[in-house]
């Protein structure tokens, strides 16, 4: 009975036309974007070539939208995810392309730069929670397993290809020159492929028709209080509350420095360039992408129990970031972030479907948006400083320092804390 139950599944998956939809116009949306990851760092070391600057940009982006995804939330409640995530779409559409036109013509310095990315960081704090609520509200319940895997696939898919494309459209229709904005047709390409996917996602989306029942409920004005609820049960859950703290470690100590970081050495290595910066990150996707297939193939493989896997997996990282700042190739440095990639992502899934199912259901959307609090407001903090400590210290003692600091993160967390015991089975 199961296995003809999942083909008919998929095959109703594949012919229900607001799931054909959703997919395209993701996977659309999805690939623009990492065209803005690349091309935006790139802009501001070409126009500044300060650490410290692009590490102020990239906070900018990150903070709103870390600090004001609680919002989003509510607010997709009050008004629908559908109008909020078109909303959004529309929002960024004019924000890239006034990017893409003002780099083209020369006239966006430093300030307006940040101002651009302040809003995109606002934004993103409202289309995030509406884009992952809206395939409750326009396919049916059994289709949601393979809805949800379809596009987290084409999202890693894109961290795959999009710096690799990027990367090679910002080399060949200029990066900048050194230090001066004249020739910089391939970053303002790059931001003006960002901007028309976000308006033919949005085309897209205007297809998509919400199922019945799906109309946004009554708003309650506990939203502060529900909030308080959820942090409390994290907190009150030893194994709960100490993972967390680990993962904030873990986003400050590497994600953090890792934004800032790879674009300085594409920046200043000789016979690097956007190109290398591309196949960098390509390699990072590339190799997250095999983590989170193995994953789903091998999920019971294991080095003892989950939590001594999360640790040495992370030690393993940590090892593989001390050489990164001396490779003098960027094939050495694609080596060693594709295996980033791999240990990453493999712990990635297990470390979902650990939290799924340790937290009761009628919390879980309170623990699931407190785990994504922790790296998006994290990591951008942590980038600024990254790009503040640069400026003092070299870019290989960055490397060095990060790589051994998670080392000891994690033998620390091996010896004094209990994610040692963290399982895999269900908790009762």
């Amino acid at each position: 009975m199961n296995n003809t139950q999942e083909p008919r599944s998929r095959s109703a998956l594949l012919h229900h036309p607001n799931f054909r939809w959703l997919l395209g116009g993701s996977a659309i949306s999805l690939l623009g974007d990492q065209f803005t990851i690349v091309a935006l760092p790139w802009l501001v070391l070409r126009l500044t070539g300060d650490p410290g600057a692009l590490g102020l940009v990239m906070a900018l982006l990150g903070v709103p939208r870390a600090v004001l995804l609680l919002v989003g939330g509510a607010a997709v409640d009050r008004f629908s995810p559908r109008r909020v995530l078109m909303l959004t779409k529309y929002v960024n559409t004019v924000l890239l392309a006034v990017l893409a036109i003002g780099v083209h013509l020369g006239w966006l310095g430093l300030p307006a730069i940040a101002v651009l990315s302040l809003a995109l960081g606002v934004s993103t704090a409202f289309s995030l929670p509406s884009g992952s609520s809206i395939l409750a509200h326009a396919l049916p319940p059994a289709l949601l397993p393979g809805a949800n895997g379809a596009i987290m696939g084409a999202r890693q898919l894109s961290m795959f290809l999009g710096p690799l494309l990027a990367g090679l459209l910002i080399a060949l229709f200029g990066d900048g020159g050194s230090q001066a904005s004249s020739n910089a047709g391939g970053i303002a390409l790059a931001f003006a492929v960002d901007a028309a996917s976000y308006a033919v996602s949005a085309w897209t989306l205007g297809r998509v028709r919400m199922v019945a029942g799906s109309a946004p409920a009554a708003s309650t004005g506990g939203l502060w209080r529900s909030m308080l609820e959820g942090l409390q049960h994290v907190w009150r859950d030893e194994q709960l509350r100490t993972c967390y703290l680990y993962w904030c470690a873990v986003a400050l100590l590497v994600l953090g420095p890792l934004t800032i970081a790879l674009p300085v050495l594409a920046a200043s290595r000789p016979g690097f360039g956007a190109s290398a910066l591309g196949l960098l990150a390509g390699a990072h996707g590339a190799g997250t992408l095999v983590g989170m297939a193995l994953a789903a193939t091998r999920p019971k493989l294991r080095v003892g129990t989950l939590g001594t896997s999360v640790l040495l997996a992370d030690a393993a990282i940590g090892l593989l970031f001390v050489p990164l700042g001396g490779i003098t190739a960027a094939w050495q440095g694609a080596v060693l972030m594709a295996l980033v990639g791999i240990l990453g992502g493999s712990m990635q899934v297990a470390v979902f479907t650990w939290v799924q199912r340790r937290v009761p259901r009628a919390m879980l959307g309170r623990a699931m948006s407190l785990f994504m609090v922790i790296f998006m407001g994290v990591v951008p903090m942590s980038a600024a400083i990254a790009g503040w400590v640069l400026r003092v210290v070299a870019l290989e003692q960055l490397f060095i320092g990060c790589g051994a600091l998670l080392v000891l993160v994690a033998a620390a967390a091996w010896f004094g804390t209990p994610i040692r015991q963290v399982t895999d089975a269900q908790a009762a």
